[in-house]
């Protein structure tokens, strides 16, 4: 088994000099979009790039849906944060697309959306909203999935999992809370509580069947007292890998200017 320590302040400095160089590479004056959802990893990614590039090139994106309890907590972030903001509520445009869909004119086909594709599309609304805010104010879109989401595959391909960039991609749910605490963030979005977006009442945890605690000892150690999780926890990796690759290319064998 690997030993594991992890240094909250040498890793948030690090991440910090990672988002500078990524955007004197990629976008030289451009604004860091955040879509800001009130937990933790949107808190901590938006405060890093605060620290990265100064609260004058950080946009908050609040995305509410409907009539949304929460949203108190993203406005709390931008306000602690001394953001500018945005806050557009997707739910017109979510209701208008599942009707337009479902309500399409076919001789074939009769759509009904499933339980998953109505999970699926308010993450993948809110990613557009994302680009077409940060297109339209000179803006680069930070991805905010962590490690440990991503391991199992608790994400939305081209909704949450997509961005420009991405500073968590390689931290785990614990060590995003650490430098969530080493940035001075307020301790209820540091530890609130992740919960579905189906109204459900079901935490994150809830509906996969461990806790992130776990699952980050696992990633990092190699070490689970639950057998049964275990197979569970590789199971999912296994299936849901694709979502962190490119997707498969046709190779046509003829040379490009990068390969002469």
């Amino acid at each position: 088994m690997q030993t594991y320590s992890f240094n909250a302040k040498e890793m948030k400095d690090k991440v910090v000099e990672w988002i500078r160089d990524f955007f004197e590479k990629n976008g030289p004056g451009c604004n860091a979009i955040v879509g800001i959802s009130g937990g933790k990893d949107s808190s901590v990614v938006a405060a890093l790039c605060v620290e990265a590039l100064g609260k004058d090139r950080v946009i908050g994106v609040l995305m509410p849906c409907g009539d949304q309890k929460d949203i108190y907590a993203s406005r709390m972030l931008v306000e602690h944060l001394g953001i500018k903001n945005i806050e557009v509520n997707v739910k017109a445009a979510i209701d208008s697309l599942t009707a337009d869909i479902e309500n399409g004119k076919s001789d074939a086909l009769d759509i009904k959306f499933s339980t998953q594709t109505k999970t699926n599309l308010p993450p993948r609304i809110r990613m557009a909203t994302l680009y077409a805010v940060g297109q339209s104010l000179n803006g680069r879109v930070a991805n905010t999935c962590n490690l440990s989401e991503d391991w199992v595959g608790y994400s939305t391909r081209y909704g949450d999992a997509a961005g420009d960039f991405s500073p968590l991609s390689k931290l785990t749910v614990q060590e995003v809370k650490a430098i969530g605490r080493e940035l001075g963030l307020p301790n209820e979005l540091v530890e609130k509580v992740p919960i579905d977006g189906l109204y459900s009442g079901k935490t994150d945890e809830d509906n996969l069947g461990f806790t992130y605690e776990m699952l980050d000892r696992y990633i990092r150690t190699g070490e689970i007292d639950d057998m049964e999780k275990k197979e569970k926890i590789d199971s999912m990796h296994a299936r849901n890998k694709f979502k962190l690759e490119m997707y498969p290319m046709f190779e046509s064998g003829i040379e490009t200017i990068e390969n002469m």
